[in-house]
């Protein structure tokens, strides 16, 4: 084949050099390579030569190639010569061409508008930030090789990067991958590569949002614009807390497709969707009225429904006091703290967790939510803030201050941050959510070798309740440490008091008194 002129090609030339030919390209594109891999230089200079000369017969310029053209290369009935007795469909050789063909785009013959600017400066930066972030080794480099991954899969697919978005994200976790990067090419078997994938995609993303390269997005994606009102609206108007504010714009963005359009809404439709709901978790019968009613409310201040649909929502009937409220008995309790074991710091963090809420019945989430300066060593008591972001003042028994220290002197790492308990494995972020300290709890039992246990851990508040209730404690004092903010929730440990129920107890008319 002869060489032929770059400009004879279509292609762009690089801004500070002249034209070159192809068999000049080639060689540029084989120059990078390292020293010593003679047989990796003679096969990539056969796919390049291969490819430039199909696209020439083809007439397509080189500016105009992108991963479709690529494609139709690795399906054509190769009469080539004298290239034919290469297969292009061969996943190794397709590899060899789209990394000839991301040279060209690195160096201009292929101009690529995805929306950003310097990416290998930036891949230079993201693993720089892993260092200092602190991650290990391996994990640094895997996210660094996944961050290099998506950015090859985001050029090839010719997206702009400010279009990039949870379902691009999903795309690229499942794709079958022919991307020009060193791995494994073709689709992942499993669950875990996916989710890999797709771990280092949203990192790489949230990086970039960080260094102002592409737009934030406020927490949850919300596509649909009524979604996205209302969480400002839940933040901004309501005050509420983020939890809240995540569950309830989960529950309406799975309910959106039911409800439609708000102007389509009416009273059938309303409570269809709740009949719907209810059918599928009905243990969250009562909540789901509450955030479907929170949701209609934000509707009518914006004038998109009438207010009288606020009255179609049906009630929920909630029986109270209808179960007895599980616990473990003391010994039980003593048993799970003393299997604590503080040998890693992973241990000394979470007998310090287990401690708290056996001794002071905190929820998880004030769990999640302590910080460094809520507890005060001098006075010796700890500050929480509840559900209800009131401020309450506990005192701060001596084998859980004791834990607390040996946690922050030995285990918790020295980082930035001011919540109290965080993971034991780089960045060192606090708890996400509640639900990782019933995993905690679940993890002890493992270690002590405790089975047959609930696992949540309201049931370390249920049993303290109980415990001071046969210590001879009224409920008032019970309330004063569980923080209830209506004497009818401390009411509920009245049941478990059997000797005081048998004395009140009255026999049944015509039998003995029990």
């Amino acid at each position: 084949m002869s060489p032929k002129p770059i400009a004879s090609l279509g292609c762009v030339e690089h801004k500070s050099e002249a034209p070159q030919t192809a068999d000049g390209l080639i060689t540029a594109f084989l120059s990078s390579f390292p020293d010593g891999a003679s047989r990796t230089v003679a096969n990539h200079r056969a796919a390049a030569r291969h490819f430039l000369y199909w696209t020439h017969r083809q007439g397509i310029t080189v500016s105009a190639i992108d991963d479709t053209v690529v494609q139709q290369f690795e399906r054509h009935r190769c009469r080539c010569n004298p290239f034919s007795q290469h297969e292009p469909g061969r996943p190794e050789f397709a590899g060899r061409v789209r990394r000839f063909v991301r040279f060209l785009e690195d160096h201009g013959a292929v101009d690529v508008a995805d929306g950003i600017d310097n990416l290998a400066n930036l891949l230079a930066d993201y693993d720089l930030f892993l260092k200092q972030q602190r991650y290990c080794a391996t994990i640094a480099r895997s996210y660094r090789s996944e961050a290099a991954h998506f950015a090859a899969w985001v050029r090839v697919t010719r997206q702009r990067w400010t279009e990039i978005g949870a379902e691009q994200v999903e795309c690229y976790a499942h794709h079958d991958c022919r991307c020009p990067v060193r791995r494994k090419h073709s689709l992942l078997v499993g669950h875990h590569g996916p989710l890999r994938r797709a771990r280092g995609a949203h990192s790489f993303l949230s990086f970039l949002r960080k260094e102002n390269v592409l737009p934030d997005i406020d927490g949850l994606d919300c596509e649909d614009k009524h979604l996205h009102a209302y969480r400002a609206w839940l933040k901004h108007y309501c005050g509420s807390a983020a939890t809240t504010i995540g569950r309830s714009c989960a529950e309406i963005k799975f309910c959106l497709p039911l409800l439609g359009q708000p102007s389509d809404l009416d009273a059938a439709v309303i409570r269809e969707t709740i009949g719907h709901r209810i059918t599928q978790a009905p243990g969250s019968a009562d909540l789901i009225v509450t955030i479907m009613r929170s949701y209609l409310r934000f509707l009518v201040s914006r004038g998109e429904c009438s207010a009288a649909l606020l009255h179609v929502i049906p009630p929920v009937r909630r029986i109270r006091s209808g179960t007895l409220p599980r616990y473990l008995d003391t010994p039980t309790i003593e048993k799970i703290i003393a299997s604590c074991r503080t040998e890693t710091p992973v241990q000394i963090r979470d007998k310090a967790i287990i401690l708290l809420l056996a001794r002071l019945g905190l929820r998880a989430g004030d769990i999640c939510q302590l910080r460094l300066s809520d507890i005060d060593w001098n006075r010796g008591y700890i500050q929480v803030s509840g559900k209800s972001k009131r401020l309450d003042r506990l005192p701060l028994p001596q084998d859980a201050g004791d834990a607390l220290l040996a946690y922050l002197e030995q285990a918790r790492p020295t980082v930035g941050e001011d919540r109290l308990f965080l993971r034991v494995l780089a960045p060192f972020t606090p708890f996400k959510s509640s639900a990782e300290i019933c995993g905690i709890v679940s993890r002890v039992y493992d270690r002590a070798g405790i089975t047959g246990l609930p696992t949540r851990s309201h049931l370390f508040r249920h049993s303290l309740a109980t415990r001071m209730l046969r210590s001879g404690a009224g409920l008032e004092s019970i309330g004063t440490i569980l923080r209830h903010r209506s004497p009818a929730t401390t009411t509920i440990y009245a049941k478990v008091d059997v000797s005081m129920l048998l004395k009140v107890a009255q026999p049944w008319p015509g039998e003995a008194s029990c």
